[in-house]
């Protein structure tokens, strides 16, 4: 199999890809934040999924949770503004959310 396609990069490799990997996720993060309302599926979405690589990839569980927790509460407190077209996909992010900070608080406690 070449390399490319190999899930799990070695190395500097590695460093460099997750670097630059890390480095998306925080722009469209801040991006996000600046131009989308806090229950915006999309915004949730990239939440998520930053949430999962910072655990996941980067194995910084503590900076995970607060990113998927802060996420969460922020699309709480407006969650009465969401517009009808998108409350289903924005509630089903905010369970995909907290469903991973109770598995990754009770890794924490656990671990």
């Amino acid at each position: 199999v070449p390399s490319r396609f190999r899930e799990y990069k070695q190395g500097d490799e590695h460093l460099k890809m997750t670097g630059s990997a890390r480095e998306a996720y925080e722009q469209a993060h801040q991006l996000a934040e600046k131009e989308l309302a806090s229950t915006d599926p999309i915004r949730l979405g990239l939440a998520l999924n930053f949430s999962v690589f910072n655990y996941e990839v980067l194995h910084d569980p503590d900076e995970a949770v607060k990113m998927a927790r802060t996420a969460f509460e922020d699309a709480l407190a407006e969650l009465d503004n969401v517009p009808e077209d998108a409350y289903k996909d924005s509630t089903l992010i905010m369970q995909l959310l907290r469903d991973n900070i109770t598995l990754w608080t009770t890794d924490q406690d656990e671990g």
